[in-house]
């Protein structure tokens, strides 16, 4: 796995990725973030911007350090990272809604949870890159893996199973010493000398989760786009760091974007048919992109033209 490392990337450019990557987690979330509060709509904006442009500049210089191919195989696997991440945002939304977290508490529990994330995703990139590498037959099963996923994502209708109730929360319940009480201003609390973990830490491993099951759809799609595991590293990272800004930018408005789980399901379907048909018929990573960005935009244009009923009217 090292040498596969060595070979996409040289030592410096992954060291100074991290460099970078920490320093700017340090003004996020160690500086600018630091104490607990409900951030604007104005201060979520600049963020989302702020990391926006980071990884455009970050693919700018994949353009002219490895070529117009590396660069748009880093801009594709991006954007499809960032589009599939949004489906994220629904349910972190659900999450702190039916565990009655406040805004201001949503930062903290963000806040880990994007580390908590960059450390699984990592983990699960450098395998699936290594086991494409080492067994090609694998993308087969990556692909129809995707296939299978799109449809089921697609005829998943609108149900929504309670948060608050299922295996995870169960489990964690049963496991780990548990105060129902224990507020959502800390992670634990002390109760006769006992550490218990409170509704805030349960919320947070709810949010783990739930990455690590999307991470499980999105990752080997953009897989299917590059796999190259630098390209494929750096876009994951880029896209996940923006991800909780981008929360507190829409989640008022996501039920705006009803249609977009549709579009997912369709980018994710089309995405495995291309992994599953790479030998027969090579498809341009710019046409993919354009079937990506294309499918995003019908997908918005249509919720907001098609606006989701509410309930009881006519």
């Amino acid at each position: 796995m090292i040498h596969a490392l060595s070979q996409a990337a040289p030592w410096w450019a992954w060291l100074g990725f991290h460099l970078l990557i920490l320093a700017m987690l340090a003004l996020d979330l160690g500086v600018f973030n630091r104490k607990a509060h409900a951030p604007s709509v104005k201060e979520a904006a600049a963020w989302s911007i702020a990391w926006i442009l980071l990884a455009l500049a970050f693919n700018a210089v994949i353009f002219k350090a490895e070529g117009s191919k590396a660069g748009l195989e880093f801009f594709t696997a991006w954007v499809l990272e960032k589009s599939l991440s949004v489906d994220n945002l629904f349910v972190f939304v659900l999450l702190f809604a039916a565990f009655r977290v406040e805004l201001r508490h949503q930062h903290r529990v963000l806040y880990w949870g994007v580390l908590g994330a960059l450390v699984m995703r990592a983990a699960m990139i450098l395998a699936g890159t290594a086991l494409l590498h080492r067994f090609e037959w694998m993308m087969y099963v990556f692909g129809a893996f995707l296939i299978f996923t799109g449809i089921k994502m697609l005829f998943s209708g609108e149900a929504e199973s309670d948060p608050t109730d299922n295996l995870i929360t169960r489990l964690f319940r049963r496991c780990v010493p548990y105060d129902e009480t224990g507020g959502h201003e800390h992670f634990w609390s002390l109760k006769n000398g006992r550490r218990f973990a409170t509704p805030l830490l349960l919320v947070l491993v709810s949010v783990e989760v739930t990455d690590l099951i999307f991470a499980v759809d999105s990752i080997p799609a953009v897989l299917a786009v590059s796999r190259d595991p630098f390209i494929v590293y750096t876009s994951n990272i880029f896209a996940v760091l923006g991800l909780r800004s981008l929360y507190f930018l829409l989640a008022k408005m996501m039920d705006r974007f009803h249609r977009l789980k549709t579009g997912l399901a369709f980018i994710l379907a089309f995405v495995g048919l291309k992994m599953c048909g790479e030998e027969f018929v090579e498809v341009p990573v710019a046409w993919s992109l354009v079937v990506i960005l294309g499918i995003l935009a019908l997908s918005v244009v249509a919720s907001l033209v098609w606006p989701k009923r509410q309930e009881g009217s006519a």
